[in-house]
């Protein structure tokens, strides 16, 4: 291929991105105009990948982690073949177009991540060759081809080193020896606010080299030979992730070429003009794309068929060879699980009381010899988290195929690589922490929902009644802002058996999930197994009934407060009152339900007096004007669970005082001044 085609192809990218952004008088110019001829290198000459089968499962991966600049990936899946058409590029940034202002993984074809917060494209790459490193040496047989053989790219920016997850995620990637890891660093030097030098002055070759990364610099930006070489010398690098630190120039070729005023705005006509002008470009069209650019990007089309076709083989040829691995090699990037996989859950005796997150521990290691693709770990609190599978090792570099991750303490990091192993596929992911530490993972919880994707979060220590670590440790609001994110499923389990159910309830959504589990014991709850089975999978049911037919009073708990709730109606049916107590470990599934089952559970006629040690927000909804909270809109203390629990109006007292007064019977007790009824 002669250069002047090269050039030809990396001017197209670039003018399609500039025409874009032009015409929605919004967006990011410059990042494309500069990292084209990087984006042209890898995807043309590199990158396994068929645009007619964007799901094939061992294609390369590719991240643009710079996801302001998506317009240099609308423009790349375009030419090379996906299914986005032209006039999508021509509705960028317009509602309902598949060219949203950042990528959006499930909303347009070939889009691998949803990228946009920096550094979080960074940290899902991670995930993904950790996925493949996994997949990769559960089902290659040695001495045979391989089934699982790709690699991750990403094009990552300078807004995405300066996050604090890329440092976290690097360190992880560094430690796990993740060779088949390749970003390409857009080093334009160039940020919102002007030169890197205001704020970005560090040696980033040496701190990744330091982090255990092999290094490289590409001096020309615009050198797509040397480029190319650069990839494939990392790609030869076995025992460490690359980055290539490729010297750009944001605008290249504008007016504004090496300013902060090409990064963030459209060029601006005379500038687009000027642009144009200077690259040999023809003014009009707009979205030109010369024939021969066209014809040559779509024999990408070809050979990623025929790449394809070959895997196809292989693995035809694998099944007929290993039957039983091939069988789960099928299951896994199918994501099947085994007939019957539910009957492993464990049943917890009523006699013995459980943490949830011992009961969520015990549940994850029946369920793991069921699930081989389940593999997860935590922030360096696996014992306390509850999540090490006891039948596998460490993974780690030469013992990939092991099932307990050890993420450090890297939330940031580990929410993001979770969201990349469940948008690889092939993996059942889940990462663990403390509940107050969900905090750090917050960009990475929302763009779980964002996606859709299935991630699994385990966070335990879930309310005052840990304890003494005090209120830096005790959660209030965390639960309440988990519920708030949109397709984003929490359960908050109230005894061993709810927690069993509410994971196999979990593994069967489609979206991201989460457990908030408790560090105390709590007694099981003597219901109707099959009736808690349900009860669960609608996120809400009855687990004692009043003494009448139609109850005057509905408790309802969730978690480790249910138990309170039983408690206090005990002596508000003394009392004469007709107390049904309702079990709501899922919000979520609770409103999905149909109105006739919500208000079987809360009938209109009742009173109802909600109690959750946390924030209170959100719980008007269910108990009504005329109903009460009994929750903590303020900050927990240092003292024994129990104690604390106690002392901030979680206890009997308390709620019975409550139930009376909203039923206009007796006014609060005093002694709950400090309470945090509402």
């Amino acid at each position: 291929m002669t250069q002047s085609l090269d050039r030809l192809c990396v001017d197209t990218i670039r003018f399609l991105a500039v025409d874009a952004v032009e015409r929605a008088k919004s967006g990011h110019p410059g990042m494309p105009m500069g990292a084209a001829p990087m984006a042209f290198a890898l995807w043309d000459r590199v990158l396994k990948h068929n645009p007619g089968d964007p799901s094939w499962f061992d294609r390369d991966r590719f991240v643009l982690s710079a996801g302001h600049g998506s317009m240099l990936l609308y423009g790349l899946l375009h030419l090379y073949g996906y299914d986005l058409p032209l006039d999508q590029l021509v509705r960028f940034r317009q509602f309902d177009s598949r060219t949203p202002g950042h990528p959006e993984y499930g909303h347009t074809p070939g889009v691998e991540a949803t990228t946009g917060p920096l550094g979080q494209g960074f940290g899902m790459g991670v995930g993904m060759a950790m996925a493949e490193a996994h997949l990769a040496a559960r089902f290659n047989i040695a001495g045979e081809a391989p089934v699982v053989d790709h690699y991750t790219y990403a094009i990552v920016s300078d807004g995405d080193l300066m996050e604090g997850i890329a440092n976290e995620a690097a360190s992880l990637a560094g430690t796990l020896k993740l060779g088949k890891l390749v970003y390409l660093y857009d080093d334009n030097r160039i940020t919102i606010d002007g030169s890197t030098a205001l704020s970005f002055t560090e040696s980033v070759d040496a701190r990744f080299e330091a982090l255990g990364w092999h290094v490289q610099f590409v001096e020309d930006g615009n050198d797509v030979d040397a480029i190319e070489r650069a990839i494939r010398t990392a790609r030869d690098e076995k025992e460490r992730p690359s980055l290539i630190r490729v010297r750009t120039h944001i605008g290249y070729g504008s007016p504004k070429q090496d300013s902060e005023k090409s990064h963030g705005e459209p060029l601006g006509a005379d500038a687009v003009r000027a642009s144009k002008e200077k690259l040999g470009w023809p003014q009009e069209p707009l979205f030109h794309i010369p024939n021969e650019v066209a014809a040559h990007c779509r024999e990408a089309g070809v050979r990623g068929a025929k790449l394809e076709s070959e895997w196809s083989e292989r693995v035809r040829t694998y099944g007929k060879k290993h039957r039983d691995i091939a069988a789960a090699f099928d299951a896994a990037r199918f994501e099947k699980f085994p007939k019957g996989w539910e009957r492993e859950l464990p049943v917890f005796p009523k006699d013995k009381p459980v943490a949830t997150r011992a009961a969520s521990g015990k549940t994850i290691n029946a369920i793991a010899g069921k699930i081989a693709g389940l593999i997860g770990g935590s922030a360096d609190l696996a014992g306390s988290n509850n999540t090490r599978i006891e039948s596998s090792k460490t993974f780690a570099h030469g013992s990939y195929e092991q099932r307990n991750i050890h993420f450090g303490v890297r939330e940031h990091a580990m929410g993001a690589a979770v969201n990349g192993m469940a948008l690889h596929g092939g993996v059942v992911p889940f990462a663990g922490t403390f509940l107050i530490f969900s905090d750090y993972m917050r960009p990475s919880l929302r763009l779980s929902a964002l996606m859709r994707v299935p991630s699994t979060f385990v966070f335990t220590h879930d309310s005052i009644g840990l304890g003494e670590d005090g209120p830096t440790h005790q959660p209030v609001e965390q639960l309440v802002s988990l519920r708030a994110i949109p397709g984003f499923t929490v359960f908050r389990p109230a005894d061993g058996n709810e927690t069993a159910i509410a994971w196999a309830t979990a593994l069967t959504l489609k979206g991201p999930r989460a457990f908030v589990l408790t560090r105390q014991a709590l007694p099981i709850l003597d219901v109707d197994p099959e009736m808690q089975r349900k009860g669960v999978g609608r996120g809400a049911y009855t687990v004692a009934e009043s003494s009448k037919k139609k109850p005057e009073l509905v408790l309802v708990a969730t978690g480790s407060e249910v138990h309170l709730a039983l408690e206090a109606r005990t002596v508000l049916e003394a009392r004469g009152v007709a107390t049904r107590v309702v079990s709501m470990p899922s919000w979520e599934l609770f409103f999905a339900q149909t109105p006739r089952y919500r208000t079987s559970l809360l009938p209109r006629s009742a009173r109802k007096l909600a109690i959750e040690a946390g924030a209170t927000l959100g719980w008007r909804d269910v108990v009504g004007d005329k109903g009460a909270v009994i929750g903590l809109d303020r900050f927990g203390a240092s003292a024994p669970g129990p104690v604390a629990m106690d002392k901030l109006g979680f206890n009997v007292e308390n709620v019975v005082t409550t139930a009376l007064g909203i039923l206009g019977r007796q006014a609060k007790s005093s002694r709950m001044r400090d309470a945090n009824s509402v």
